[in-house]
């Protein structure tokens, strides 16, 4: 008989020779630690032959997950000081919530001693009230209600406007014979046919007021029956909704999380620091969380830690097989900016200014407006942590500008063309270029593959991923449109170097239809959101065609590539 699996797991290879890093892995923006891409790889191994979880990531299986899902490892050190490490998944795998050698859930709902056993009076109230929604909902004489009115209403549409269509005939033969006879009969006898025409306009009023009355009558009694049962049902679906909140409310209270000091907080107490105020959805069942959570009610010492992807891409997010992913901020930065309190961290880089001391080539220039050619990794306007951008350094340069200066942006990690204006209406002027899309922009970039075809065009609408932003997400529902078209340039080396011309301009729009498995499905070299890292992003704003905001001459300005 087989050992049980043991949560704390011990690196099948040799790791005495690699050093342990001097600080906790910062888990919003890092490089895998050696030690995190063992452990990941080790892990990886066992995936794919794991009884459990293979069949779920099967493409061959017909019960497999629809797709991926993150997993977690967290370098640790026990009491005795030996170094292994942790494993866990975010939410469920399947029906699995825990499975033998993976951490566990932080609070576990539904075991015999959980949160709904303890709060099984709200728990039974809630379900009742869910059952007499259901047996109203069903109940035959409502549904037979139901549909009656609705046939009722639509015949009444119809009996309404074919009567008022026979009433305007009538009335329209009416004129007519008081026109044709005003001149032909007398004034005695033409007073007693307009009588006549006065009293079957009269009888033709009644008549469609007869029929109004008959058809509300209808209606109002099929409405009596459904307007009965359909206060019953908000009345209910209003008592509901509040016992839900209260025992959600004492959920996110009993759901507790630990820190590096031995300190603990609810959701509640974390999320009443942030903008939200209430956690969202499913908060605290990443993998992250539960792998802290299991080290210190352990006593083991988090060393280092990584997440990566397993399977199939999202249908709306890109996640690559295997990559390396950073948590996610919306649900989980306030719960790790807790957890992680006490423990020795690395800094975060998003502090750092890469671009400190490097100069922006102006490239063109007059009384009106500028062009200059931004390096990578370079804010276009400042942001949250970093004030240095094109925008300060253009507020330095030219002192007497007026207006917002920046007519268009770039991310910080794509180098190139940016356009400068000088005064108000200039920026007007050239803003409205971008806007109408009146002008030609090109980007040059390298893929991380080899592309087959020559050309094409890519439309995949993107909005921000609210729980991970600034990561973008296709999303046919509530998306903004985007177009990209594309040419090959080269293919080298397992490479390809492509134009990308943008018919619109959406966050992250050439990364997302670079990356996106409906798009060319094969990442810009360097994409650390959508891709993998490298020392910069091969992308570059190569070209851009516009009218000149005072003469309106055409120019066409380019910037050839470093890459």
């Amino acid at each position: 008989m087989s050992q049980p699996k043991a949560i704390f797991r011990r690196f099948t290879s040799d790791v005495q020779s690699i050093a342990w890093p001097t600080k906790f892995t910062f888990p919003f923006y890092y490089e895998p630690h050696p030690l995190t891409i063992l452990a990941a790889e080790e892990l990886q191994q066992e995936l794919n032959t794991h009884p459990l979880i293979a069949p779920l990531f099967d493409t061959n299986n017909s019960d497999r997950l629809p797709c991926g899902k993150m997993f977690g490892v967290l370098v640790v050190k026990n009491k005795e000081g030996e170094i292994g490490y942790l494993a866990g998944f975010s939410g469920k795998l399947g029906s699995h919530t825990d499975l033998e050698g993976f951490v566990p859930l932080i609070f576990d709902l539904w075991n015999e001693d959980g949160f709904f056993a303890k709060e099984g009076i709200e728990v039974k109230a809630i379900n009742a009230i869910n059952a007499k929604i259901e047996q109203l909902e069903s109940d035959r004489i409502y549904i037979k209600a139901k549909d009656l009115l609705k046939q009722q209403i639509a015949e009444e549409k119809i009996a309404i406007e074919q009567k008022k269509a026979e009433l305007k005939v009538l009335k329209n033969e009416r004129k007519a014979i008081r026109k044709e006879q005003e001149n032909i009969l007398s004034a005695e006898d033409f007073q007693t046919l307009n009588d006549d025409l006065v009293r079957q306009s009269l009888r033709d009023k009644y008549e469609l007021r007869v029929l109004t009355e008959y058809w509300q009558e209808q209606i109002n009694t099929s409405k009596d029956i459904t307007t009965r049962i359909e206060e019953e049902l908000n009345f209910l679906k209003e008592e509901r909704k509040n016992k839900s909140n209260g025992l959600q409310q004492k959920l996110f209270a009993a759901y507790k999380f630990l820190n590096y000091k031995g300190e603990e907080q609810s959701l509640l107490d974390i999320f009443a620091k942030t903008v939200v105020q209430q956690p969202p959805a499913a908060a605290g069942d990443c993998a992250a969380p539960k792998l802290l959570q299991y080290a210190y009610e352990h006593q083991y010492t988090p060393i280092a830690m990584g997440e990566f992807w397993w399977g199939e891409s999202p249908k709306s997010e890109i996640r690559k097989h295997q990559h390396f992913y950073p948590a996610c901020r919306g649900k989980c930065e306030p719960i790790l900016g807790h957890m992680l309190e006490g423990l020795e961290v690395d800094d975060n880089p998003l502090l750092i200014n890469p671009a400190l001391n490097r100069p922006i080539d102006v490239i063109y220039e007059d009384d009106y407006f500028a062009v200059v050619n931004k390096p990578e990794d370079f804010l276009s306007v400042p942001g949250i942590y970093i004030l240095d951008s094109v925008y300060e350094r253009m507020k330095l340069r030219y002192p007497e500008a007026t207006g917002p200066l920046i007519v268009h942006r770039l991310d910080m990690a794509t180098s190139g063309i940016l356009i400068i204006a000088k005064d108000k209406d200039s920026h007007k002027a050239l803003q409205s270029q971008f806007i109408k899309k009146s002008l030609e922009k090109r980007y040059v970039a390298i893929l991380d593959g080899i592309i087959a075809e020559d050309e094409g065009i890519i439309e995949l609408p993107l909005r921000i991923d609210f729980d991970d932003r600034p990561r973008q997400m296709v999303c046919y529902e509530y998306g903004k449109y985007a177009k990209t078209r594309w040419e090959v340039i080269e293919r080298k080396d397992g490479k390809t170097k492509v134009y990308f011309y943008p018919i619109t301009g959406r966050t992250h729009q050439l990364r997302m239809h670079a990356s996106h498995p409906e798009g060319l499905n094969t990442p810009i070299v360097g994409d650390d959101l959508y891709g993998t890292k490298a020392e910069r992003l091969y992308l570059h704003a190569e070209r851009i065609t516009l009218r000149h905001p005072k003469t309106f001459e055409e120019i066409t300005f380019q910037v050839k590539e470093k890459f």
